[in-house]
């Protein structure tokens, strides 16, 4: 049922998005998004294993409609290992120091003041990534392979400040990494 439902609101939203023409992204043309906020790291295991530290990112805005955009990136992550709450799971860790860069595509939902949008893409990470859980046992350096993935919300008559969550996902380190932060967008002039 749960499957039923997600393909039915999908459906629905990209109706919506095709029959509107209200501005979903800030508008049509070329922009600066500069993003900053609290890095996240954690394992693909299902274990109460965390990183934490800070993200920053900027994308190169190509707003091609007022609903969908082509985003190149570049950002870094930088998460040292949080201490678990568990005691069995003292001596495992997750953390990731990375620059990333890489290219997204943007959906928007076209609605006035505050429009939800999801973003997908494909990139890469140069740097540090260390999985160790009680399945785990990875020390990692160099350039890999990332997919990454946002959902959040424009906000603003202009669309013009963001909240969003942005993921890294490291299927050859067995861990995801990312973001929550606020972006700021300044329009570039010709």
């Amino acid at each position: 049922m749960p499957r039923k439902f997600c393909s039915i609101f999908f459906v629905s939203a990209l109706t919506l998005i095709f029959k509107t023409t209200a501005y979903a992204q800030p508008q049509k043309g070329r922009f600066i998004n500069a993003s900053i906020g609290i890095g996240i790291t954690f394992p693909y295991d299902d274990f109460d294993i965390s990183g934490s530290g800070f993200y920053a990112q900027a994308e190169y805005v190509m707003g091609i409609k007022t609903w969908f955009g082509v985003r190149p990136y570049a950002g870094f992550i930088l998460t040292s290992p949080a201490d678990s709450d568990n005691p069995n799971l003292a001596d495992f860790k997750v953390s990731s120091k990375a620059f990333m860069f890489g290219g997204k595509v943007r959906v928007v939902a076209p609605i006035p003041w505050v429009a939800p949008f999801i973003e997908i893409g494909v990139g890469a990470s140069i740097g540090a990534f260390e999985t160790f859980t009680p399945l785990t046992n990875i020390d990692e350096s160099g350039a890999f392979i990332h997919i990454p993935y946002s959902l959040g919300l424009a906000l603003g008559p202009k669309h013009n400040v963001e909240l969003a969550v942005t993921y890294y996902e490291h299927p050859s380190l067995e861990q995801v990494n990312g973001g929550v932060g606020i972006t700021l967008s300044f329009p570039l002039r010709n």
